[in-house]
Formats: structure tokens, sequence, C-alpha cells
């Protein structure tokens, strides 16, 4: 019997897709519970004798104890500040509790270059994400011991282009990238794969989930997640990765200008309490805003109603997002 071709898989995990979500119908989905988030690490390190190759990577010239040291530190730092990212109103209330956990089930590590190819449109090769994956018998990790996180420790430096973020799933590719569908192996789950840069920090890393949970959210409901949450530049309202409340240009976290805004009272219709809001509210740090602007998304137990009917916990998108899917959830 032959393998089946990419098509016939696409139209099998559509099947199944939509098999879940006739039976999820007669259920109703909790959204305002706890999510555990399993994540795998991989790091490449290519070497130049006991040191990462500066011609491999374009910019990185350290040891590799260094570098070992470096990202174990900001994986730590990574799951630190997404966990307590995802606890409602945290700077209010410090008892309360992340609606997401990230355990690290383990870190496989290759000694050599990202494996890369020629695709069409890129000045330099792109990482090969697809080879990267079947190395490590990514079906195993996923559908066997629910990974739903790759974190990849690679870099960048001009000599490849990469995604901050990747997805392959029955439900396709929502992702910070060009969203091929064809990149990564396509599973019966969801997972997404982060390519970090051990030529910076935590703070990129982080800053490379919140893009990816913009893209799910505006997937889930564009009007209400971009135009209400996020809001216009200069409107006061939540504003997004590179935009804090009073941003004026892109990565504008340290402005001290103040304006009034309603991120930590946010409402869909506007009528939430404003406060003035200039960059000391984060520490005017980018790692500080990333975790306040997470820590005012509509998480567990929100409270918040939008024309008669309760907002759901928006971190089930993170955390399940094969579940949400099945079942229709939308972020009201």
């Amino acid at each position: 019997m032959k393998a089946p071709n990419f098509r016939q898989k696409v139209l099998l995990q559509l099947r199944r897709a939509n098999q879940r979500i006739l039976k999820s119908r007669t259920t109703r989905y909790d959204s305002h519970r706890d999510f555990t988030v399993p994540v795998l690490v991989l790091r490449y390190l290519p070497l130049s004798g006991n040191r990462i190759s500066r011609k491999a990577t374009g910019d990185v010239d350290v040891s590799l104890q260094d570098i070992r040291r470096h990202t174990d530190r900001e994986t730590e730092r990574v799951v630190e500040a997404l966990e307590r990212g995802s606890a409602y109103h945290r700077y209010q209330d410090p008892t309360a509790r992340p609606c997401l956990r990230y355990p690290i089930l383990d870190t496989i590590e290759f000694l050599e270059p990202l494996p890369s190819w020629h695709k069409r449109g890129h000045q330099v090769p792109m990482v090969d994400y697809d080879a990267i994956l079947e190395r490590i018998n990514i079906r195993q990790w996923v559908e066997e011991r629910g990974v739903k996180q790759v974190w990849l420790w690679g870099y960048h430096g001009g000599v490849v282009d990469m995604w901050e973020s990747n997805m392959a799933g029955p439900f396709g590719d929502i992702s910070n990238s060009d969203q091929d569908g064809r990149d990564m192996p396509v599973l019966n789950q969801t997972y997404t794969l982060y390519h970090y840069n051990y030529g910076r920090t935590a703070s990129e890393a982080v800053e490379d989930h919140i893009h990816q949970i913009e893209v799910m959210l505006r997937q889930a409901d564009l009007d209400l997640f971009w135009n209400r949450f996020v809001g216009r530049t200069g409107e006061g309202r939540c504003g997004w990765a590179h935009y804090p409340p009073n941003g004026e240009r892109d990565y504008d976290w340290a402005n001290r200008k103040t304006v009034w805004s309603d991120i930590e009272d946010w409402r869909p219709d506007g009528t939430g309490q404003r406060r003035p809001i200039d960059c000391t509210r984060w520490n005017c740090g980018s790692l500080d805003w990333f975790v306040y602007w997470m820590q005012n998304l509509p998480g567990r137990n929100n409270g918040i109603q939008y024309r008669g009917r309760p907002l759901a916990n928006w971190w089930a998108w993170v955390g399940d997002w094969d579940g949400v899917m099945a079942a229709g959830l939308g972020l009201v």
C-alpha cells in the first residue's frame, strides 16, 4: 500500500478535526482552568575547537561551557516570565496563580550547525525545521509524551533565515511565520516551535511568544482582540509587543510620556477606569513590559462581560489550542 500523499494527510486531519468539533458540541468547554504546556528544548551549537563557531553562526563566539550556561539560565527565565505572565493582574494581587505551567521534559543538544535549505524568496538559507524535527522523532514527543512546544536555541547572525514561531497540527499553521503548512511534520496534535537566538536573552525569546499570542488571538477574534484590546496607537488601550499604551514608535518600552489608559481595568466597551500610565509601571524594560502586558490579558475568572456574555480565559488558546478549536470557542 502506498503512503498517503500530503493532500490525503491534510484531508484525514480535517476529517478528524471535524469529528472532534461535532463531539465537543455536546459538552461545554471550560476555559477557566489551569493548563500544562510540556516543552522540549533543542540546542544547535556548532563548534570551532571548544568555542561556538562565529563562521557558522555569523555573530557568536563564546566557549561551549558559557553558551550552555547561558541557554540554561535564559530558559529558566523564559519559563518564569511566561508562567508569571499568565497570572491575571498579579501586579495587583501577588497571590494570583498562573494559568499556565511549562515543564521542561528534556533538552537535546547537537554540536553542529542548523540544517538549512534554499527557500524561494529568501536571500539566505532557511532553517530546515522539518529535518530538525524528523531527526528527533517529533511524533513520539508530541503524540506519546504530550509536548506542545519546542524551544529551539540557535542563531541568526545574517547567515540563516528563521521564524520566531511556527505551528503544525490538525488545525493548520497559525503562527508568526509565512504559515507554509509543509515546513514541519503535521501530526494529530498541534505543537508550536519557537526559535530563540542564543546571541540574545530571555526578553527576545519571550517576545517570540508575545507575537505568537497576538497571531492566535487575532485569529480567534480580530475585532475584540486587535481593535478593542490592543487599540490604536496613542489611544491608551492595552497595546501590543512593540507598542505599550504610551508607545509612539516600535520597541518604545522606555517611553516616560504619560497617557491615560484602561489597561489595568480593560473592558471591551471602553468603560473601564483609566489611570495615568508611563513606562515606570513596568520598570521601563522590555521583559517587564511583556510580563505586565500578559498579566492584563483576560485570564482565569476575569469577570469581564461583553454584550451580556462573559469573556473566556484567553490563556486557553495557548494552553489547549486543539481543544479550543475543536470546541469552536470564541474569546467571548
